[in-house]
């Protein structure tokens, strides 16, 4: 049985797209023009496009037209480290993939905005994870994260405020601890890090989370929300760390025992 006329369209479409004979970034035949090219009526155009909307090849800009979805190779992040020296609360990435003649170099480009630092409740999920009791005081350190100048990540720390009152200060100035959170609490309160334990998620954005990496408002394109916690010698929660990846440009590794090279996801080739 022959396919609806607006999937045979939308297939062919997507040939056009996959093979680069219509350019990423560039804008479709206008709904007219396929008209009168696939002979076909306006609803069934329409339907071509919603479904290569929702394979996440096109999209629509309102009194622009429709076009070809930028794709952005993924990023590859690393999420296991030596606990007692390795971030523990901050994901950072490892690997990112060189395509396309795009060097690693810049892809490895990171930077990030100046923590955004508040003093807050603890939400019913934070206290959880902390074992302290809801609504007690945190120290929350925020920041947008980029690679290359794309948004890659949103990542938000929680402390207990109890770390600030023992001597930990650096904890609520809005500038990054160059030393690394993991180093400067061991020096200053003897606190060492001794493992951390990753929850991983799918959900789709908030507004917030699609505004800031360009996601369509639909949900379509999901997010990963690793929440990271960990735990000082003595096996009490120290961190608590909440990271959302898109999910169009991220992927992550999780090494288990042995595993040779340093390099798991080589050079794209």
């Amino acid at each position: 049985m022959a396919s609806p006329l607006y999937r045979q369209i939308a297939e062919n479409l997507r040939a056009q797209i996959e093979s680069g004979q219509i350019e990423q970034g560039k804008q479709l035949r206008t709904e007219i023009e396929l008209r009168e090219h696939y002979g076909a009526s306006r609803n069934t155009v329409r339907d071509a496009i919603k479904w290569l909307t929702t394979l996440g090849l096109v999209e629509t800009r309102p009194g622009q037209g429709t076009f070809v979805v930028k794709k952005i190779e993924p990023y590859v992040t690393l999420l296991t480290t030596d606990p007692k020296t390795g971030p523990g609360g901050d994901i950072t990435a490892e690997y990112p993939v060189a395509t396309g003649g795009e060097s690693v170099e810049k892809k490895r480009e990171v930077s990030s905005t100046t923590p955004q630092v508040e003093i807050q409740k603890a939400s019913a999920g934070v206290a959880l994870q902390l074992v302290v009791a809801e609504g007690s005081q945190v120290v929350s350190r925020h920041q947008r994260r980029y690679i290359g100048g794309t948004p890659w990540s949103l990542q938000t720390s929680f402390y207990p405020m109890g770390f600030v009152l023992q001597g930990a200060n650096l904890l609520i100035q809005a500038e990054d601890i160059d030393k690394g959170t993991v180093k400067y609490l061991a020096e200053t309160l003897g606190l060492r890090q001794g493992g951390y334990r990753d929850w991983i998620t799918v959900r789709a954005p908030d507004p917030t989370e699609a505004t800031f990496f360009n996601l369509p408002q639909d949900g379509r394109i999901g997010v990963f929300e690793i929440t990271r916690t960990a735990f000082d010698q003595t096996n009490t929660p120290m961190r608590v760390t909440v990271s959302v990846f898109p999910t169009d440009r991220n992927q992550f590794i999780v090494n288990v025992g042995d595993v040779p090279g340093s390099n798991p996801v080589g050079d794209g080739n």
